[in-house]
């Protein structure tokens, strides 16, 4: 596969393929596209570096001034404990960004695997994985993540993350398995098959580089429906536990206090931006790979 015009018969279209699903110019000038990132950006780096932003010491509280009313000394108020409301909303983005980010990365690799398999050799295989998709499809993802939490004593960022992304990936296997049903007759992958690229090879350099993009579409979508998805469930008291601090938690611990202090459902409302910046930027990306749908 050496010789030049095989190999421009072989990558030529997948070339012009994935330039037509990648992030092409006008996209990096639409603000469909650009105001999700930038507010994705800033909750990354609050994430990461809170002291940037002024977070202090989440452990700092004084009883004594339990449930105090914003101020220029504490701009969030103090929370039930007297702990500073704005350092534990700054730090309640770490979780929520590393387990809406941690399932996305999970329920892709589950659904790529499976469904280019799925998709590529169809027959018997597709049966039965198609089979196990409807199953695990049926269960709803916050009541089945409340059942399967519920058998676990403790319940952090890993037990959570792993619950929600075996309960995540049907869609993410299904959108894989159509593209790839699309994708194994173009002809740039017929003509690698013809000069003798194993299965393998053509499912690693050809089709799944080609056919991923829907998923990566969707991820971006479903890391706000996974972040949601961890706030009702610790809101609900079978998400994360203490000492961990996520929006989710801190609801649920005020929950029956918030018209004394409404200050309490600020995390909501970084919970609603948050969601929204990952909806709107997997919309973005979905109108920029189908242009007429936009």
């Amino acid at each position: 596969m050496d010789d030049p015009r095989v190999t421009a018969l072989v990558t030529g279209p997948e070339q012009a393929h994935a330039r037509s699903s990648g992030l092409s110019p006008a996209l990096l000038r639409d603000p469909r596209f650009l105001i999700p990132m930038a507010v994705i950006g800033l909750l990354g780096v609050m994430a990461v570096a809170p002291a940037l932003f002024g977070a202090g010491d989440p452990r700092d509280c004084s009883l004594a001034n339990s449930l105090s009313r914003p101020s220029a000394e504490h701009w969030f108020g103090l929370d039930l404990l007297g702990c500073d409301y704005y350092t534990r909303t700054l730090l309640g983005a770490r979780a929520s960004l590393v387990i809406g980010g941690a399932v996305v990365v999970l329920a892709a690799l589950i659904g790529t695997l499976f469904g280019t398999l799925a998709g590529f050799y169809e027959g018997a295989l597709d049966a039965v994985v198609a089979r196990l998709t409807d199953l695990t499809f049926a269960t709803p993802l916050v009541l089945g993540g409340a059942v399967l939490l519920s058998f676990s004593d403790t319940r952090g960022l890993v037990q959570v993350t792993v619950v929600l992304a075996l309960l995540g990936w049907p869609p993410m296997l299904r959108l894989m398995r159509a593209s790839v049903l699309r994708t194994k007759h173009a002809e740039y992958v017929q003509a690698a098959r013809a000069m003798g690229a194993s299965d393998l090879r053509l499912m690693r350099r050809h089709i799944v580089p080609n056919a991923g993009w829907p998923v990566l579409v969707y991820g971006c979508a479903y890391v706000g429906i996974a972040i949601s998805a961890e706030a009702l469930l610790s809101f609900a008291g079978v998400g994360l536990q203490l000492p961990t601090i996520s929006w989710g938690l801190m609801l649920n611990q005020v929950q029956d206090r918030v018209l004394r202090a409404p200050h309490l459902l600020i995390p909501g409302a970084f919970l609603t931006v948050t969601v929204g910046a990952f909806v709107f930027l997997g919309e973005a990306l979905r109108a920029a790979s189908n242009p007429r749908d936009g």
